[in-house]
């Protein structure tokens, strides 16, 4: 089912997905079967169920079955872009051009990716997060809200960022991973951190303080053990091994 307020390019779309209020849909997308794009948010359900309720609105009414998919805003798909089946897309989020989003994903509300970006199967990106261009997020990822992430970061399956320093608390605090840093896999951020720019946190390592740029850090608590220059050449040399 789509929205009638939705706009539609050239696109590939399961005829089991559903598009909500104004979604865009870029030309050469593909929606993939029982995704959902412009999902409402917790704030447009509550107030269409007060208006139904106030009987100021028939979107509820069984006999208008199209109606329900008008509301909220709806999301922006760009060009080019792939999203697989069983995807649920929030609205007001932008997806820019040619990103990829694997199987079971979650993107909430309030979200920004740039073009070129992946997002893994399996993934939750909880709303109000910030992801830049050419950004690979592996399967099974956790971002929270207030997390932005800079160009060309790579982040290893099932990593886990935060924003709650005393869970569950009413103060949420940003997290931010700068350009072109590798988060390994299982790792866990905690919340308030900075991820310096190039810098590597190593697989399973839990950082707890600010990383400088340009550095490799390990372990519980991450501490740092070489420089992103040692790292690479340390990188080219493992390559080398299958030649």
């Amino acid at each position: 089912m789509i929205s009638r307020r939705a706009s539609i390019g050239k696109v590939a779309i399961d005829p089991t997905a559903l598009v909500y209020g104004g979604s865009v849909i870029e030309d050469g997308c593909y929606i993939g079967s029982y995704s959902i794009i412009g999902y409402p948010s917790r704030d447009t359900l509550r107030s269409l169920l007060e208006k139904a309720f106030m009987k100021t609105t028939d979107m509820l009414d069984p006999g208008n079955d199209h109606a329900i998919y008008d509301v909220g805003n709806g999301s922006r798909i760009g060009s080019g872009s792939i999203i697989r089946s069983h995807v649920i897309i929030y609205e007001r989020t932008f997806l820019g051009k040619r990103v990829r989003v694997g199987h079971h994903v979650l993107i909430r509300e309030d979200t920004t990716i740039g073009d070129d970006t992946l997002i893994g199967s399996n993934s939750i990106i909880d709303g109000g997060v910030e992801i830049g261009n050419k950004v690979q997020i592996q399967s099974g990822v956790y971002i929270p809200p207030k997390v932005s992430i800079e160009d060309n970061v790579f982040i290893g399956p099932r990593a886990v960022f935060t924003n709650d320093k005393y869970p569950p608390s009413r103060r949420l605090v940003r997290t931010s991973v700068g350009e072109g840093a590798v988060i390994g896999a299982n790792s866990t951020i905690i919340a308030g951190i900075r991820i310096g720019r190039r810098s590597v946190v190593a697989a399973g390592s839990v950082v707890t303080k600010d990383v400088p740029d340009e550095v490799v850090v390990v372990g519980n608590p991450a501490r740092v053990v070489m420089s992103r220059d040692e790292y690479e050449d340390k990188k080219r040399r493992y390559e080398l091994l299958d030649h």
